[in-house]
C-alpha cells in the first residue's frame, strides 16, 4: 500500500474567524477529482455553519484541479470575478508534489 502524501491542510472557521476544526487532506500520489469533491463539500459545510474554509500548505497540483473544476475561491478576501465565493481562502505558500510535509 502506498504511503499517503499530504495535499493540503483545511480549516473550517466560524464567522468571527475562530478555528472550529482542521484536518489534513492526503492520499496516495497526486490529488484527483475526489480531493476536489472533498474540498467543495467542506466549503459548503463551512458556509452552512456561517463561516469559511481556509486552505494552507496546498500542493500546486490541487490548486490547478480546483481552478479547472471551477471552484470559486476567495484570495486574500477578494471574491474571484465578483461572484459569491464558497469562502475557500488560500493561506501560506503552495507546495509541489514531493516537497516535504510541514
Amino acid at each position: 500500500m502506498a504511503e499517503a502524501l499530504p495535499w493540503c491542510r483545511v480549516t473550517i472557521v466560524g464567522s468571527d474567524g475562530t478555528e472550529l476544526v482542521w484536518c489534513t487532506l492526503a492520499g496516495p500520489g497526486a490529488p484527483d477529482l475526489a480531493a476536489v469533491d472533498c474540498v467543495a463539500n467542506l466549503a459548503l459545510l463551512a458556509k452552512r455553519l456561517g463561516g469559511g474554509l481556509v486552505m494552507s500548505d496546498v500542493l500546486s497540483e490541487l490548486w490547478a484541479l480546483l481552478e479547472m473544476a471551477g471552484l470559486r475561491v476567495e484570495m486574500e478576501g477578494q471574491p474571484e470575478l465578483g461572484k459569491e465565493p464558497l469562502r475557500v481562502q488560500k493561506s501560506q505558500k503552495e507546495r509541489q508534489l514531493g516537497d516535504p510535509a510541514r
